[in-house]
């Protein structure tokens, strides 16, 4: 049985080698990606700050996945930034991510954040036709202090409408 849950301490060695090992797999550089994030061995406690959440997703007890929404550093207050969403091979392409992703902006709207950001790789093209059915377009420019400059495409999605 697949759940969607919220991280625990103990999912942190799984989620940071899922990150390491799908980045290996698609052959991203270490540098300036979420590879060499400093906090990506310690997410459990890096989403206890406030307007911050990481979920996993578990198959059998197991994480096969995770992502997460936490303010876009060095932006408006009201701009989050989708962050780490990962998959084993094997899960993906199942609706898994779509069902996760509603989870991360259902819970940014709930964070009162108005426009959700994320960068990603050029050849992560599933991951890209997934955003775009969900309603993020491509930027020309990256926005906020992520750290990954080895990630060249960036997307943002308008989470309110301009009467909210």
């Amino acid at each position: 049985m697949t759940i969607i849950r919220e991280i625990q301490q103990k999912d942190n060695q799984a989620i940071a080698k899922i990150v390491r090992d799908v980045l290996m797999e698609l052959g991203a550089p270490k540098i300036g990606t979420a590879y060499a994030d400093p906090q990506l061995d310690f997410l459990f406690e890096t989403y206890q700050y406030p307007k911050s959440k990481y979920f996993v997703v578990e198959n059998n007890g197991v994480v096969i996945g995770g992502a997460g929404i936490a303010p876009l550093e060095n932006e408006a207050e009201t701009i989050c930034e989708l962050q780490k969403m990962y998959f084993l091979t094997e899960y993906r392409g199942l609706g898994i991510g779509s069902q996760l992703m509603e989870n991360c902006l259902d819970i940014a709207k709930n964070f009162g954040y108005k426009k959700c950001y994320l960068e990603t790789m050029p050849y992560m093209e599933a991951a890209q036709k997934l955003y775009k059915k969900v309603g993020f377009e491509y930027l020309c420019e990256p926005m906020g202090s992520t750290g990954h400059t080895s990630c060249p495409v960036w997307m943002i999605k308008q989470l309110t409408s301009d009467k909210e």
